[in-house]
């Protein structure tokens, strides 16, 4: 945070920290691996980056309109960071909270040192109150088709797609696992290779091939972070991630390191989201818990021991705690739960596939998002209660598991949008790519098929939808028996349009 600073207001340009850089600055700095992160609320953001040197770091920033030929104006507010060595590779790691960000207004930015700064980016924000819609990506996992530049231009083909679609999306959400080996530099820098990252706020969250090494901790400071044993996990050289929490427009966010699953690390996880539901759900519209581990996984991980025991610790703690959406990845498949209330299908008359679903009290909708790289795919797999006999078929679909309305997998990219609106969440699942390059699983034979219906229908267009569900949620009294009655009768309800 800007000491001394956050009364000044970046609708102006303002003389702040001058004092802390000097024309004297050692130039040899070089920045480099710049992401823009999301900030504790709507008026702040978190720049993260690698630095050459020890030197006293700033992000420096103006509207974008008081930039004169590309030039900041010389009054241009500063941030300072905070440096650390970078115990990955060498030199050393840099963050600032940018403050006091005004609704509506572009900023120009740039890190660095007087007389070494890194290129100019920029960045919009819009409404601090009111809709909004966010971007939910799943493991692009980059390294992990074997081919880091296949991997790497299939997100920024993603990230290129998805944005143009929707160029006033206002957060970019991780699922984890941003690349395949958490301490190789070359994956991560591939993976910040697009400018798009530092022009949207990324919501990181940290995932297993993310763990065992502190670059994801460098590469992204995030707001309101524990980082209690429980959380963060492992030797203290090396580990990364913990649980942190921000609010957006109404949507309080909740972000935890699954990773940190055993000796009652899940407890503790709940006990950490009870605490902050306790003390800022009451101002919040809508609760979402981000994290890796998709606990009803569709695929490879669904019956992993891991996520047999999250689906025990989890399910019936979301419920009572009101949450309202939770966001997976881990399983490179998509799926979308039915609703869920204490571990159970909420409504069995809600129909696989159904485009509005009313939550009623205490229902949750689990999503896990696809690759959204195309790095690696993993195929659906057939219920088995011999691993896991609370985790069988759906009677109304028995191909898939009883939890999931929707499985799905094309072996093609896609995307989650989600549209938050005062009485609704719109979930939609939009495919980013075909089975044409960029695709590096299909591209390296890393799959044998690939389209709709396992190869047998050609692909469908770039941002065709694989899934778009309606959720309304509950508001109080009236709303379950509303609830149950739209879902006897399918989700098509006259009161539901």
């Amino acid at each position: 945070m800007a000491t001394g600073a956050t009364a000044v207001v970046l609708g102006v340009t303002a003389a702040l920290g001058s004092g802390l850089m000097t024309a004297h600055a050692d130039t040899s700095a070089t920045p480099t691996g710049l992401v823009l992160g999301v900030g504790a609320s709507e008026s702040q953001r978190v720049v993260s980056w690698y630095t050459s040197a020890n030197t006293p770091q700033m992000v420096q920033v103006a509207p974008t309109s008081d930039l004169v030929n590309d030039e900041f104006p010389a009054g241009a507010v500063t941030f300072p960071a905070t440096v650390a060595a970078n115990s990955v590779n060498g030199g050393y790691n840099a963050h600032a909270t940018i403050d006091s960000l005004l609704k509506n207004t572009a900023y120009s930015y740039r890190v660095g040192t007087q007389g070494s700064w890194s290129p100019t980016y920029s960045f919009k924000t819009q409404e601090f109150k009111g809709d909004f819609d966010f971007l939910f990506y799943g493991d692009p996992q980059i390294g992990s088709s074997g081919n880091v530049d296949k991997d790497a231009a299939g997100w920024r083909d993603t990230l290129n797609v998805s944005l143009a679609a929707n160029p006033d999306a206002e957060l970019l959400v991780s699922g984890g696992d941003q690349v395949e080996t958490a301490n190789t530099e070359t994956q991560w820098n591939a993976f910040l290779s697009s400018d798009k990252l530092r022009q949207y706020p990324w919501a990181a969250t940290i995932g297993n091939h993310d763990v065992g090494g502190k670059a994801y901790e460098q590469h992204f400071w995030t707001p309101n972070t524990d980082r209690s044993a429980p959380y963060y996990n492992g030797s203290s050289a090396t580990r990364s991630g913990g649980d942190y929490w921000y609010t957006y427009k109404g949507v309080l966010f909740i972000d935890i390191n699954s990773n940190a699953y055993s000796n009652g690390a899940d407890a503790a996880h709940v006990a950490y989201i009870s605490d902050v539901v306790k003390n800022h759900g009451a101002d919040a519209k809508y609760t979402v818990l981000v994290y890796h581990h998709s606990i009803y996984s569709p695929a490879d991980h669904a019956n992993d021991g891991d996520n047999q025991q999250r689906r025990q610790d989890f399910p019936t703690a979301f419920s009572k705690l009101g949450v309202d959406l939770v966001l997976q990845g881990h399983d490179h498949s998509y799926s979308r739960s039915y609703v869920i209330k204490n571990g159970k299908k909420s409504h069995p008359g809600e129909q696989p596939g159904s485009a509005q679903v009313a939550q009623g009290p205490g229902g949750v909708i689990y999503v896990t998002a696809n690759s959204a790289s195309g790095s690696k795919y993993y195929d659906l797999t057939a219920p088995d209660t011999t691993e896991d006999p609370n985790y069988g078929p759906d009677p109304l679909n028995p191909n898939s598991h009883w939890a999931n309305s929707v499985e799905n997998q094309e072996h093609v990219r896609t995307y989650v949008k989600v549209e938050v609106r005062d009485n609704k969440l719109v979930v939609e699942n939009l495919r980013s790519g075909t089975c044409a390059a960029p695709n590096a699983a299909v591209e390296l034979n890393k799959v044998s098929w690939c389209g709709p219906d396992s190869g047998a229908t050609p692909a469908q267009p770039v941002g065709s939808a694989v899934d778009a569900v309606v959720i309304h949620p509950y508001r109080g009294n009236g709303w379950d028996q509303r609830a149950d009655v739209a879902t006897e009768n399918t989700a098509e309800a006259d009161w539901l349009q």
